[in-house]
């Protein structure tokens, strides 16, 4: 059966907000976490008057409808004012900066990556509830900037060749080690025997 499409938004367009690159920082997935964000702020029956087509923001009216638009516009306007200063979430970072989630929580544990604080969120139709760490935009923008993800694995490659050396020379010492014991013991064994048979030459066994 093939997969339903989603339909597209209906009603009137009453007002709409463009989300600048620097929000989205070109991600489409930090576009849909700024849409959610903001239609969280909205009373519950406003939140379905909120949309996001191609990264604009975009309230609409239903026919027959007599929603309050003008304090939905009003909340969604005040929102806009430092959507680019809104923290960063993992998921958004991942894609942003097109990194898996071991190298971000590689990179956060030693500090490259720098977390801008912690948020707790309770999922939806769950008692459990999650925190995570947020990044500032300004920050993750400055890393895309200067491609630092490249040079941070450039650098992750290196110490890895270096951990692998330092092992291998590691267990080479050992075998070494091990293999002289070995010898060792074996000589020691050798003179042993030979003392036996110079007291058994002198009849001293008998």
């Amino acid at each position: 059966m093939p997969a339903r499409r989603k339909s597209d938004p209906v009603g009137k367009l009453i007002a709409e907000w463009p989300l600048s690159p620097a929000a989205t920082l070109g991600s489409s997935m930090r576009a849909r976490g700024i849409f959610l964000e903001i239609r969280a702020r909205l009373p519950a029956q406003l939140r379905k008057l909120l949309h996001i087509e191609s990264r604009v923001l975009t309230l609409r009216l239903p026919e027959g409808s007599d929603a309050d638009v003008e304090a939905a516009a009003a909340i969604v306007s005040k929102a806009m004012q430092d959507i680019e200063d809104l923290p960063v979430i993992p998921r958004e970072v991942e894609d942003i900066l097109t990194i898996s989630s071991g190298e971000r929580h590689r990179w956060l544990k030693d500090g490259r990556l720098q977390s801008a604080g912690i948020r707790t969120v309770k999922l939806r139709g769950r008692a459990r509830k999650i925190t995570f760490h947020v990044f500032d935009p300004r920050h993750i923008e400055d890393v895309l900037d200067r491609d630092l993800v490249t040079v941070w694995r450039e650098e992750d490659a290196v110490a890895r060749a270096e951990n692998r050396r330092r092992a291998a020379a590691k267990a080479a010492l050992k075998r070494a080690l091990k293999k002289g014991s070995g010898a060792a013991s074996h000589s020691h064994d050798e003179a042993g025997l030979r003392g036996w048979e110079d007291f058994d030459m002198d009849g001293l066994l008998r």
